[in-house]
């Protein structure tokens, strides 16, 4: 909630959360291993607390089928969704088109409460192919699940760990649609991000590591 307001204080119109850090200031792990009820109960306090939409990193969706999802969602007064497209469980992708399909069911079941939410598809081909090479050997299987999401009825596709000046640069010519990226520190600048057309740009769990690294260095220095 803290940092939720701190957000809005430093004049930024929506809040995201980060899956990593909701988790582990829960005391769990990232990747589903908090029970998704918390994770929930967590962004709903958030939404409540602060004046700015609220979009709510949901990872795969915990488990539930597309309208529980979605009334979950809604009830957390959450503005929009980040869902990913990996297996923690089988610890691989999930098949595009199941997943088009699945991502396809929560936008219907959205529209028929009338609700509007963002629905962000992260793609994490190059989160599960990193170190195999250049990026640019993974822009065509991004491209092939963005644009399955895309036609299923997302908003948004969020090619996290893309980074690589060229293969983003293919990625965004061809995207479909807004493409969100995280902003890694050896990725382009906002402004050259900006200037290729990124819709929306996040920090993850960036802030998140770099507020702990700093709380670490402060505690090491009582002990000096």
């Amino acid at each position: 909630m803290a940092t939720a307001r701190a957000v809005v204080a430093a004049g930024f119109p929506v809040v995201a959360t980060t899956s990593a850090g909701v988790a582990e200031a829960l005391g769990y792990e990232d990747h589903e291993g908090a029970p998704g009820d918390e994770m929930l109960a967590a962004a709903a306090r958030i939404a409540r607390g602060v004046e700015v939409p609220v979009t709510l990193d949901a990872e795969a969706g915990y488990g539930m089928e597309p309208a529980e999802l979605v009334a979950a969602l809604q009830s957390a007064g959450a503005a929009g969704c980040n869902l990913e497209d990996t297996d923690h469980a089988a610890g691989t992708l999930r098949d595009p088109d199941r997943h088009a399909e699945w991502l396809g069911a929560v936008r219907q079941a959205a529209s028929a409460d009338g609700y509007p939410v963002v629905i962000n598809a992260r793609v994490d081909v190059f989160l599960a192919g990193a170190g195999a090479g250049t990026q640019d050997e993974l822009v065509p299987e991004a491209l092939r699940r963005a644009s399955a999401y895309l036609e299923a009825g997302v908003d948004c596709v969020y090619p996290i760990l893309l980074w690589e000046a060229d293969a983003l640069r293919r990625f965004m010519a061809d995207a479909g649609g807004p493409v969100n990226v995280v902003r890694l520190p050896q990725a382009p600048s906002l402004a050259e991000l900006a200037a290729l057309g990124v819709a929306r740009v996040s920090w993850g769990l960036l802030l998140y590591r770099s507020a702990m690294g700093r709380f670490a260095e402060e505690l090491a220095a009582l002990q000096e």
